[in-house]
């Protein structure tokens, strides 16, 4: 690998143990063995090779997620394999929570989430429907991400008590019959 390189694996190894906020040039450069004036050349500031990490960070958390989804037999399982892998990638998942809260000030992070959205609901939708309208695939992409994110932000705050997969089918079954 080149310093870039090294400075994104460095950058993206200071999100996941410092987060965002806390991370320094000099954590940054301990953590890649590349020089301080590394990250001026090659990135131009230490926000933009951050930025760099946290969308390649999220396409990570992203791609975890979406591998889980497509390789379950229902809506149940699906769950099941979604929260183990919050306690397996805590840390992908808190890096994927300082996206969001970066992107309101970030128009780079904020248009790769948005291109993310896309990926993530046509994913989502896949696994759990066969042939249907594009409307029906979106409106079912949109609420699995809706709930994805509430679960991710419960299962942070407090694991013990964050829906599980079996409330979560509960739920829908509840609703659905109402």
């Amino acid at each position: 690998m080149g310093h870039r390189e090294d400075l994104l694996a460095g950058a993206k190894r200071c999100l996941i143990e410092k987060g965002y906020a806390r991370t320094t040039a000099r954590d940054i450069v301990a953590a890649s063995g590349a020089n301080l004036a590394s990250i001026g050349y090659h990135y131009g500031s230490k926000e933009a090779l951050l930025n760099a990490a946290l969308v390649q960070v999220n396409a990570e958390w992203g791609a975890a997620v979406g591998e889980v989804v497509a390789a379950s037999k229902d809506f149940e399982d699906a769950w099941t394999r979604v929260t183990e892998l919050f306690a397996a990638q805590r840390e992908l998942l808190v890096v994927s929570f300082e996206a969001l809260a970066q992107a309101e000030h970030t128009p780079e992070i904020r248009a790769a989430l948005a291109s993310g959205l896309d990926e993530a609901r046509a994913c989502m939708a896949k696994a759990f429907l066969d042939n249907t309208t594009d409307d029906t695939h979106r409106a079912v992409g949109s609420f699995c991400l809706a709930l994805l994110t509430g679960v991710m932000a419960q299962w942070l705050i407090d694991p013990a008590t964050a829906p599980t997969a079996k409330d979560l089918t509960l739920a829908i079954r509840t609703i659905a019959t109402r």
